[in-house]
């Protein structure tokens, strides 16, 4: 064999294992950015990197796998559906300790599903919820940040009530599908017309 078609081959087998990276790249992301959505944007705004973004993404994904992330039962799911009644209707009166109580709630779901919100680390805990709830993420930024000037004493009505909406919406997801798919959604345009009215009678009703 000649020199010159040994080397054609090497040059081949480069090219061929070039393109193969390549579409393993595109493929790779294209995966992550479905799996993660708007947190995959965020993330390559926040890292100025695709790259190191995407190495991130792919090391969360490895971190919740190991994970013991478990759905809820049935019976868990009635429970915590209704302390989230319980905390809702206390907000005509409380706002703020309503806020509080949605804040510990959610934290009380994410615990028994298996993320481990208990360490009180909110950057690992928002990583890890990223993964399997990304679409809710950006809610549940948006209820920690009212939280913080709740706690603080600088948060309206207004704020607390968008807190609600905010935590609400993670809730849903993080109890997942009931058996009757008709009563979670009915229970999700409730808890959406209440917080939406424009005072607390119409939010009692």
């Amino acid at each position: 064999m000649s020199i010159g078609i040994v080397v054609g081959i090497v040059v081949a087998v480069i090219v061929v294992g070039a393109v193969v990276l390549g579409v393993m790249v595109v493929l790779r992301r294209r995966r992550l950015q479905q799996r993660f959505g708007p947190e995959y944007d965020r993330l390559v705004r926040e890292r100025d990197s695709r790259r190191e973004a995407e190495a991130e993404l792919t090391q969360r994904e490895r971190r919740v796998q190991g994970l013991d992330i478990q759905p809820l039962t049935d019976v868990a799911r009635a429970g915590y559906a209704g302390r989230w009644t319980s905390i809702q209707e206390q907000f005509i009166d409380a706002p703020a300790d309503a806020v509080s109580g949605a804040r510990f709630l959610v934290a009380d779901v994410m615990t028994e599903r298996g993320y481990p919100a208990e360490q009180h680390d909110q950057d690992q805990v928002l990583a890890d919820l990223s993964v399997e709830h990304p679409d809710t993420l950006d809610r549940y930024r948006a209820a920690e940040e009212i939280s913080g000037k709740a706690a603080a004493g600088t948060a309206s009505t207004e704020d607390l009530r968008q807190a609600m909406v905010h935590y609400h919406a993670l809730f849903a997801d993080l109890l997942g599908e009931p058996e009757d798919q008709g009563s979670r959604a009915a229970t999700a345009a409730s808890t959406s017309q209440q917080f939406t009215a424009s005072n607390p009678e119409e939010m009692a009703k």
